[in-house]
């Protein structure tokens, strides 16, 4: 098994911290968001505490911890702080990782680095989490474009939302990409309902391949 999974999206909000729970919840390994933009409400670490059922401690405490819901660039600039890419080092573990970025693959940490850019340099495969809702194609396809333009190696798409069989034969298809397989929306959500719906509802098995 891959020592680190990075978990992106093709878009903020899609639902890509509970897929981030469920798995680091089935490899019993580790959760880090280096980058959290919005305290207000309950941070994507304490959703995954929440929800995962891992112990005390594997979820990592986040680097840069922004105040402003929006893109980490700009949210860091409000707060007055710099995000330094060289502080967003891996850190060594003795499982596997699942580290979720901050919204979409392109999303700047600040005016010179977006997240791709650090998906590049650790050079960890990556899923992709999409959402099956209108509008799908375009953004996932484009995703999966920047994502191999940069040689990073792609484990494949896991869709998020209700069944639609053909956004997701026309992703898979066009795209040349896997289909992991599709999160519902759970209600309620709990980490029960959760490993169960990732139990039933995915093929985890090209985890550590790549693409």
């Amino acid at each position: 098994m891959t020592k680190g999974i990075v978990i992106t999206g093709t878009d903020t909000g899609i639902g890509k911290t509970v897929f981030s729970a469920g798995l680091a919840g089935l490899l019993d390994g580790f959760y880090w968001k280096p980058v959290q933009s919005g305290l207000d409400e309950e941070t994507d670490s304490e959703t995954v505490t929440r929800l995962s059922g891992l112990p005390a401690g594997r979820v990592l405490p986040e680097v840069y911890r922004l105040k402003t819901p929006l893109s980490p660039h700009r949210s860091a600039e409000i707060d007055g702080v710099a995000i330094e890419a060289a502080k967003l080092s891996l850190p060594d573990l003795p499982g596997p990782l699942i580290i979720e970025g901050a919204g979409g693959v392109m999303v700047p940490l600040n005016r010179q680095t977006r997240f791709i850019d650090i998906f590049r340099e650790w050079q960890l495969p990556v899923i992709l989490c999409a959402r099956t809702a209108l509008g799908t194609i375009n953004h996932t396809l484009l995703s999966i474009e920047a994502l191999r333009a940069r040689g990073i190696p792609l484990i494949g798409v896991a869709l998020i939302g209700e069944e639609m069989a053909d956004s997701q034969r026309t992703i898979a298809e066009f795209g040349n990409v896997r289909q992991l397989g599709r999160l519902p929306y759970l209600d309620p959500l709990t980490s029960k309902t959760l490993r169960e719906a990732m139990v039933s509802g995915f093929d985890l098995s090209p985890i550590g391949r790549g693409q």
